[in-house]
Order: structure tokens, then C-alpha cells, then sequence
């Protein structure tokens, strides 16, 4: 588990913290009502002289108690994260003379149990309070509402994102231990009331990054490469106007121009174009593009940075006033150097201008004399002298306006020249002034000084007690300030007194209950080491019988060893058995996390049978815990999705085909049908499902008796669907007849019920109906749940194809013993396997079958085939055929590998081939039921007629 802070700094390497990174919530967090934890705080990172706070959107994950941290809110991937629920805090208060709003007033640590720390800094000392409060919140929740076993594969659901079917309601796997009342109470106490400020929640996220300024400490090693880089600045333009949006007044960063900015800079690059084309482009920017600017107290002089840096080195020792004297000289040198530099750039500046202006008029006098020339040998033919000097006099004006305009321009440019230079004669006049204001409190010191010493002189004896008086009042005010000082300091110590306090208290409260969850997990192993060494000893005996048998068969120990055996393999774990009060000791429970029931209670060998089946699911599980490689996609994946919304994207359907986990189905499942009925929801009213309902229950619906018929043989190995008091079979009622009274033209078939079970397990009514809605209307063909199940017919024989050329050797073997297989995969495709296979296969299917469509039953219902095709071929004759093909999908327990030869070893499989032969075969089934029409109507209209057959019914009239 990696700690706090040990993560890949600032990299995409670290994303979500195992080394992946979209597609909210953003996705929307399932079942969190409450508003999440989020905001701007600084992470200090990086290593060297680039080591420095940075600004980070922060965003909690209540599944798995990590605070991930972004470059901002609109990043989809997440830069890292830190551990919470193994991390504990701190902070320190500010030492004496340090400003409250300073940066180590609203700094903070995360440290982890491996030691290291993460540092992050809050815009102000109220949100750091409310971070830590929420943090120390949410580990508490986490780690007292989270169980132990489940906790260290990183698998289970908080209380704050189960699922919200039925599901939900029964989680064994959760078990809530119970809270200390002292220790909350002494939490209460010591907890301190703070509230967040703007730069903490969802609406931070409207508003930029905060940034601090952090001064620059200046040395004589940095003085030159500042020279350089204020030298190159200035460079940059003919003026002192034109700066770079990059240079800032304390930080050397790369900062965005403003829309503004950018405005300004697109109308004066709109100007320069209009008048660049009178000249052809000659007059140009020697730059293709301007930069925006920036007002200009941004821009820090020379002068100002080396006049900071005396001051600042003014109050050192004697050793940095010898530097400082050295840098002095040095500076001089460099500003002689400077400025001789830039009367020599002066200079050649002034020579090309005035080049350029000879070549603009040399080209203005070229154009007039071709153009004279032009109107002369062409107009002039057949032109009336009127109209001709009409034209001469326009083109002289033209040429008068331009020279006009010309030097206009020229008289502008001078202005400003004029302009710059009166600025430049400005600053000098006020360094001027200022070192005039200088010498004047010089004088003005001098002048008090003597005036003072001219006061003790006259009166020795008022100047001493006043003296006194004056001092006593300065003491006084220095305890005073001191005083207040002191109180602060008190007072922000009572504060972190309290935190401190009860940081220690959650952590050892924290710690005793993990103390008893070790407990307990030794006393599970203790259990669990004796029963093994039980059925070990059990076992030794039955093989020593085995091979050398000492009694009869009537007094042999075996018998009973064997019957103890059996029975304690056939106990199930009930609610009404006595439990340990946090483990259970049982490794197969009555019923399966679905509802579903693991172990039958007629037949005694079939109950050893799903006995045995259910522990190889269990041991298979096991295994796959221990390989949580899928399970840290999902978190990393829904990470990810927090600042964003999800969407169809390459990643998510890989994660789906290898199934989705139990804590995460809802959520998804419900997205999924969202995202195939988007155009029917968006048509309907408000409250469409509710108006079906009451539609259905108060008017007369002929598909309701069907309905009632069928509700409890639905599921009946289903806890939720058991009884007519169950909770399942009200809301399989509902949604069944609120879909009879949309689709009248199905109403209700045979299939239709096991759909809405199965979709009732992780969603709400309302949610399973528009699942069904998914399935009958948008996944599915025409007629395919009607009374003819035409659909279902076209399907077989597509199946058929699919078989003959992805699995040739077993569609030859059922040819060759005339087995009829769409007999057993009819009911396959009719309820989406339900019934057909275990579980948790089951529910990785129903993964990919709602995100890719029916092509998902094609492929697992070969992979089923190819799965046991060497079984089957070992099979000699029709009967035992039949017999296998009835039970051999329930035998089937490695979800994995049948997940790959799915989407894996029947590549390719084009949905456009699955869609022709839909086609192809459709014609074919309806002309043959118009064949089967046309002779029942001959047998009717002939049972008419002939007497002898008058009494003969068919089973569709025996029904009526």
C-alpha cells in the first residue's frame, strides 16, 4: 500500500496512485447525499532549488479513504493521492514574530506510516482548520464503518456507496463495529468550530487557482543572471512600453495573458496590418506576433531589484557588506556598459529608419511614373480631355493625402519618441528629488539632533525627568504589545493543544479496535487450524480403512467417520446459528451475496454436489482477491471520472468484460441503461413510470393474471423473490406491469419476469424498468417476447451458422447423432442465461451484455461450447448427449477463462455478419409460419365440415 506522499510527484506515472489513469461524477458518487470534500490547497514537491509549493485541485474518494490530487478541477487524471485511513496529521504553530496570515501559519503534514510526509499549505489558517477536521472526519467514518477482511483486499463498499437494490439491503460482508460513547464524546468536546471559505468545495472549482507570492532571496551569484534577464527584456522593443507577460514583480514564472490582453494585442496587430499595406509590408514588426501587456508597475526595474538587494544586505554582518561593497562596483560597471550598448543601438536604430524611409520614397516615385505611364498609353486612347485631367487631378490628391499621411505618421512617431525621452527626463528628476528628499531629512535629522542637544543643555533637570516619563511610557507600551502578543500565542497554542489532543485519541481508538480486529482474526485461524486438523485426522482414518480393512463392513469405523463427514459438509451457515460476533467460521453461507440460494434441501447428493460447487466458487474468489490488479483499475478508473462524466471509450469496455465489481454494479448498470434509452427518457414526461403504474393497477389489464401466475416461480432460489412477502416480488410487479401498459403489443411474455429480477438485484424500480426497456426494444429484434417469439426462432438459426464455423468438430458431432442443441440454448438467449449458469458468471455476462448489446449472448453461448468441447466429443450417443448438455453450464465455475475464450478466442466477430444472417433467416421463419398458418386454417375449415373431427381441439383453444 503505498503511503502518504510516497507517490510518483507531479507525473502522470502517479496517477491515481497505483501508476493508471477516464472516461463525475463527473460523474456522479453513488449514494453520497453528502457534499464532498474538495478544494485548492498547495503540495510542496519537487527536489533542489525547484522545490516549492504548487497549487493543486484536492478531491476526497469516500471508497477508498484517498485524497487524490489534480492539476486542476477539469483534469481527468489524477496527478496522485494520499493514503487517509492510515495517516495521521499535524501542524505547528507560528514562532514568536511571525504573522498569523504567514505561510507556515496555514501549512500542514500527512504522515504516513512508512515516515514519509506530505506538506500542504492552505490560502488561510480557517481552511486548514476545516481540512483537518473533515480528514480526521473521514478516516474515523472510514475506519470504523469499513470491515477488517474485506479492508485489506481493498474490495469492499463504505456504508456511502452500496448498492441501491435489492442487494443492499442484505450485505453480509459488512458488519459495523460498535462506537466507543466516551470517546466520541471527548472528540465533540476537543473538535473546534470552523467553517470553509470560497476556496473550499464544489464552487472553488468556478474560480482560479490561488496564487501565493514567494520573495526571492537575491545573492551576488544571482545578481548577473537577473541583469541578463532584465537586459534581454528590455531589448525585446523599440520602447519601454512593449514587456513580455512572462516577467512578473516577485516570481521568475510563466504566467497566461488575459482575454484582455489578448483583445488588445489582436486590434493593435489589426492597425499595424492596415497600414503595413500602403508600404507592401516594408514597415513590418521585426516579430511575427506581439505579446500582451501587462500595466507597468508589473515590470521591475533594474534599479529597484539592486536597490531591494542592498537593502536586504544592508543589515548583515560585516563579511556581506564587503560582498555587498564588491557588487556595488561591479553593478557600476555593468550599467556604463549597458548604456553605452544602447546609444550605439540608438544609433543604428536611426540609420535604418532612415534608410527605409529613402527606400519608400524611391518606391512612391517608381508607382507614380508607372502609373502615368499606365494612364497615358491606355486610358488616354478615346478619353475626353475633361474626364482625363478629372483622373489627374484625384491621383495628385491621393498622392497629396498619402504624403500627408505620411508624415503624420512621422509626426506621431516623433511625439512618441518625444514622449519617451520627457519619461526617461521624468525618472531622472525624481531620483533627482528623491535623493534631494534624502539629503534634506539628512539635514532635518542633523538639525533635530542638534536642536536636542541644545534643549539638555538649557535644561538639564526638566530634560531628565522627562526622559524619565518617556521612557516609563515606552516600557509600558513594549509589555502592553508584549502582552498581547503572549495571549496570541496562548491562545493559538490552546488550538493545536486541542487538535493534537484529538488526533491522539482517534489514533489510539483507531488503534484498539485494530488491535481486536487482530484478535478476533486469530481466534477465526485458531477455529479454523483445529477443524483442519479434525478432518485431517477423519481423512488419515478413512485411508488406513481403505487400504487395510481390520473389521466388517457392518462394524467398520469408516461408516461412521464417513456420516459425521457428510453431515458436517452439509451444514450451511444460517442467521440462526450462533456466530462469532465479527467472523463467521462457516467458508459457504445459506445464500450467495445475489440472494441466491448455494445449497438445495431435497435431494442429499445434490445438496453435496452444489456444496462442493459453492466451495470451489468460494476458493476461486479467494484467489481472484488475492490478485486485486482489476479491482485497483476500477478505483484508478472511477478516480478519474470525478471532475468528468463518463463516456464510451476503449478502457471502460475492457474493464467491463472483466466484470464489474460488487460495490461498483449498481453505478454502472444504471449508467449503461441511461446511456441506451437516452431518447426515450428525454420524450417522456416527468414521473412516466409512476403514470404507467397507476395506469396499469387502476384500469384493466389483460396481461396482470399472467403476471400474478408467474411472480413467484420467478426466482424461487432467490431470497428476495421466495415468498409473497418478499420485497422483490412487490417491485417485480410493478415494473411488470408498468411495461404491459407501455408495450401493449407484447404485454407480458414467459422470460420477460427473470429479466426484471435479475435487473432488480442493483437497481430500483424505476431504473429495472427502463432496463427492460433496454433489452426488449433497443437490444433486441422485433417480435421477439411476442406470442410467436419470431425473434428467438431467427436467433437459433443464426446460432446455428455461428456454430458451423467457429466450432465445426462439435456442430458436426450433434449432426452426426441428430441432437437438436437449440433446444437447451432457446431459453439461453430468451432470459440472458439466467438460471443457466452460476452466479457470478451470470452477473459478469449481464456486465457486458448492458454496455454491448445481444452480439455478448452469441459469444458466451459458443464460449460455453468451446469451454466443454472435449467433453462433449468424448460422448458416444444422443441420450448422454442430451443428459450433459441439460446440466454441463452449471459446472462451469472459472469466470476468467470463460471471459477469454469469449472476447478472445472467437475473434473476429462482426456484428454486421450477426445482422445479415438475422435477415436472411427472418424471411425464411415467416414464410414457414405462413406455411403453418394456411394449414391450420385448412384443418379448422376441415373439422368444420367432417363430422368425425368436430371433437378435436387444439392447445391454444384447450387454453381458452
Amino acid at each position: 500500500m503505498p503511503a502518504a506522499g510516497s507517490e510518483g510527484e507531479e507525473g502522470p506515472a502517479g496517477a491515481g496512485g497505483e501508476g493508471t489513469g477516464p472516461c463525475g461524477p463527473s460523474g456522479e458518487q453513488a449514494g453520497s447525499g453528502a457534499p464532498k470534500l474538495c478544494g485548492y490547497l498547495q503540495k510542496l514537491s519537487g527536489k533542489g532549488p525547484l522545490r516549492g509549493f504548487r497549487s493543486r485541485w484536492f478531491v476526497f474518494d469516500p471508497r477508498r479513504c484517498y485524497l487524490y490530487y489534480f492539476k486542476g478541477p477539469q483534469e481527468a487524471l489524477p496527478l496522485g493521492h494520499l493514503d487517509i485511513a492510515s495517516a495521521c496529521f499535524s501542524y505547528h504553530q507560528p514562532e514568536a514574530g511571525a504573522t498569523a496570515a504567514g505561510d507556515e501559519a496555514a501549512a500542514f503534514e500527512v504522515h504516513s506510516p512508512s515516515g514519509a510526509v506530505a506538506v500542504l499549505k492552505a490560502a488561510t489558517r480557517q481552511d486548514m482548520t476545516y481540512w483537518l477536521q473533515e480528514l480526521q472526519q473521514k478516516r474515523w467514518e472510514y475506519c470504523n464503518n469499513l470491515d477488517a477482511a474485506k479492508r485489506d483486499s481493498r474490495m469492499s463498499p463504505t456504508p456511502s456507496d452500496l448498492s441501491k437494490g435489492l442487494v443492499a439491503k442484505d450485505n453480509p460482508d459488512l458488519s459495523i463495529l460498535s462506537q466507543n460513547a466516551s470517546a466520541e464524546r471527548a472528540r465533540n468536546i476537543l473538535a473546534v468550530e470552523t467553517s470553509p471559505t470560497d476556496l473550499v468545495g464544489e464552487q472553488a472549482a468556478s474560480q482560479p487557482a490561488p496564487v501565493q507570492p514567494s520573495a526571492i532571496n537575491f545573492s551576488l551569484k544571482q545578481w548577473s543572471t537577473e541583469i541578463k534577464n532584465s537586459m534581454s527584456s528590455l531589448r525585446k522593443g523599440n520602447n519601454e512600453n512593449r514587456r513580455s507577460i512572462f516577467y512578473t514583480t516577485e516570481e521568475w514564472e510563466m504566467l497566461d495573458p488575459t482575454p484582455k490582453d489578448l483583445e488588445d494585442s489582436m486590434a493593435l496587430e489589426e492597425k499595424r496590418k492596415h497600414l503595413a499595406e500602403g508600404s507592401k509590408g516594408l514597415t513590418s514588426s521585426a516579430f511575427p506576433f506581439d505579446f500582451g501587456r501587462i500595466p507597468h508597475k508589473t515590470r521591475r526595474p533594474l534599479k529597484d531589484m539592486i536597490a531591494s538587494s542592498k537593502n536586504r544586505n544592508s543589515s548583515d554582518s560585516s563579511p556581506t557588506e564587503w560582498y555587498a561593497g564588491n557588487g556595488n562596483k561591479l553593478v557600476s560597471e555593468l550599467q556604463l556598459k549597458y548604456q553605452s550598448q544602447q546609444e550605439e543601438l540608438e544609433k543604428l536604430k536611426k540609420d535604418l529608419l532612415s534608410q527605409k524611409e529613402l527606400v519608400r520614397l524611391l518606391q512612391q516615385t517608381v508607382r507614380s511614373s508607372q502609373y502615368d505611364k499606365y494612364f497615358a498609353s491606355r486610358l488616354c486612347e478615346g478619353v475626353p480631355k475633361d474626364k482625363l485631367e478629372l483622373l489627374h487631378q484625384k491621383d495628385d490628391q491621393i498622392l497629396g493625402l498619402n504624403n500627408q499621411l505620411e508624415k503624420l505618421n512621422l509626426e506621431k512617431d516623433n511625439l512618441q519618441q518625444e514622449v519617451k525621452n520627457l519619461k526617461c527626463k521624468v525618472g531622472e528628476l525624481n531620483e533627482q528629488l528623491g535623493m534631494l528628499m534624502e539629503t534634506i531629512q539628512a539635514k532635518d535629522e542633523v538639525i533635530m539632533k542638534l536642536s536636542r542637544q541644545l534643549s539638555e543643555c538649557e535644561d538639564n533637570t526638566s530634560s531628565q525627568s522627562g526622559a524619565v516619563n518617556t521612557s516609563m511610557a515606552t516600557c509600558t507600551n513594549k509589555e502592553l504589545q508584549e502582552l498581547d502578543r503572549l495571549k496570541d500565542n496562548l491562545q493559538g497554542y490552546k488550538t493545536q493543544n486541542k487538535f493534537l489532543n484529538k488526533e491522539i485519541l482517534e489514533l489510539s481508538a483507531l488503534r484498539r479496535n485494530a488491535e481486536a480486529r487482530e484478535r478476533e482474526w486469530q481466534a477465526k485461524y485458531t477455529s479454523l487450524e483445529a477443524k483442519l486438523c479434525q478432518i485431517e485426522s477423519k481423512y488419515l482414518i478413512l485411508l488406513q480403512e481403505m487400504k487395510n480393512p481390520v473389521c466388517s463392513e457392518e462394524q467398520s469405523p469408516a461408516r461412521e467417520v464417513i456420516t459425521q463427514l457428510l453431515e458436517d459438509a452439509l451444514k450451511a451457515e444460517t442467521s440462526e446459528q450462533p456466530e462469532q460476533a465479527f467472523f463467521k467460521p462457516h467458508l459457504v453461507s445459506e445464500y450467495d451475496i445475489y440472494g441466491f440460494q448455494t445449497v438445495p434441501e431435497d435431494d442429499d447428493e445434490e445438496k453435496l454436489v452444489a456444496k462442493s460447487r459453492a466451495l470451489d466458487l468460494r476458493s476461486l474468489s479467494l484467489s481472484e482477491n488475492r490478485e486485486i490488479s482489476t479491482g485497483v483499475k476500477w478505483e484508478n478508473y472511477l478516480a478519474s471520472t470525478m471532475n468528468r462524466e463518463m463516456m464510451r471509450c476503449v478502457e471502460l469496455k475492457n474493464l467491463i468484460r472483466s466484470g464489474i465489481p460488487h460495490e461498483h454494479r449498481s453505478k454502472i448498470w444504471k449508467w449503461c441503461v441511461n446511456l441506451h434509452v437516452k431518447k426515450f427518457k428525454d420524450s417522456t414526461i416527468p414521473g412516466y413510470f409512476q403514470t404507467l403504474l397507476q395506469n396499469a393497477l387502476e384500469k384493466q389489464n389483460p396481461a396482470s393474471k399472467q403476471i400474478e401466475l408467474d411472480l413467484l416461480r420467478t426466482l424461487p432460489n432467490n431470497k428476495h423473490y421466495s415468498s409473497p412477502t418478499s420485497e422483490g416480488i412487490q417491485k417485480l410487479r410493478n415494473v411488470l406491469l408498468a411495461f404491459s401498459w407501455r408495450n401493449p403489443d407484447i404485454g407480458y411474455c414467459q422470460g420477460l419476469n427473470r429479466l426484471v429480477a435479475i435487473a432488480l438485484l442493483y437497481l430500483e424500480q424505476e431504473d429495472a424498468f427502463w432496463c427492460l426497456v433496454t433489452i426488449v426494444e433497443v437490444f433486441m429484434p422485433r417480435d421477439y417476447y411476442t406470442k410467436t417469439l419470431l425473434g428467438s426462432q431467427v436467433d437459433q438459426r443464426v446460432f446455428k451458422d455461428l456454430m458451423s464455423e467457429k466450432l465445426p468438430r462439435l456442430h458436426a458431432h450433434f449432426e452426426q447423432y441428430k441432437v437438436d442443441y437449440t433446444l437447451i440454448t432457446f431459453n439461453w438467449f430468451l432470459v440472458v442465461f439466467v438460471d443457466s449458469v452460476v452466479s457470478d458468471i451470470l452477473f459478469k455476462i449481464w456486465d457486458s451484455f448492458l454496455y454491448e448489446g445481444p452480439k455478448v449472448i452469441f459469444r458466451f453461448a459458443l464460449a460455453l461450447f468451446k469451454y466443454k468441447e472435449e467433453e462433449i466429443l468424448k460422448l458416444q450417443d444422443s441420450m448422454s448427449i442430451f443428459k450433459y448438455l441439460r446440466y454441463f453450464t452449471r459446472t462451469i465455475l472459472d469466470a476468467r477463462k470463460l471471459t477469454g475464450i469469449a472476447f478472445g478466442d472467437l475473434n473476429p466477430f462482426p456484428l454486421r455478419q450477426i445482422r445479415n444472417r438475422r435477415t436472411y433467416h427472418l424471411e425464411k421463419v415467416r414464410l414457414e409460419l405462413t406455411e403453418l398458418e394456411a394449414i391450420r386454417e385448412d384443418f379448422l375449415r376441415e373439422r368444420e365440415t367432417c363430422v368425425e373431427k368436430r371433437d378435436l381441439i387444439s392447445d391454444d383453444e384447450e387454453d381458452s
